[in-house]
């Protein structure tokens, strides 16, 4: 029965020593779990304190990272939404390259068309004039 009061007496001087310590620094804090020799109620106390600092600091770190990440997941939507739109326009332009080639040849073949009609012409003007001499 005595260990139990005895318990309940270090649990209770350790939960108020950890409200003390509440708007210590993290140095003092340290250092006075440093000072005190393990399994102690100052011991104790700053190690939970610690322990709870910095389960506070981690679940600000998960959410501040969870809206990182959720920033990334939209940038890498908008610019996979735009890379299909960039592919889509590089397609387009091949296709009117691709016809802007056949228009060039289908023109390089009327002006091998005209200039053999012209040199005929001039056979056909050059046999004219000397068939009537």
């Amino acid at each position: 029965m005595a260990t139990a009061i005895d318990n309940t007496r270090t649990v209770n001087s350790v939960q108020a020593l950890v409200q003390l310590l509440r708007g210590r620094s993290y140095e003092e804090i340290r250092q006075r779990m440093y000072d005190n020799p393990p399994g102690s109620p100052w011991w104790s106390a700053c190690k939970i304190e610690l322990d709870i600092r910095n389960g506070e600091r981690t679940a600000a770190t998960l959410v501040n990272t969870s809206r990182v990440l959720d920033k990334i997941r939209i940038s890498a939507e908008r610019l996979e939404t735009s890379s299909d739109k960039l592919l889509q326009s590089a397609n387009d332009l091949a296709d009117l390259l691709k016809g802007t080639k056949e228009s060039g040849r289908r023109v390089e073949l009327a002006t091998y068309v005209i200039v053999a009609v012209t040199i005929l012409q001039l056979f056909y003007v050059t046999f004219q004039f000397f068939g009537r001499r």
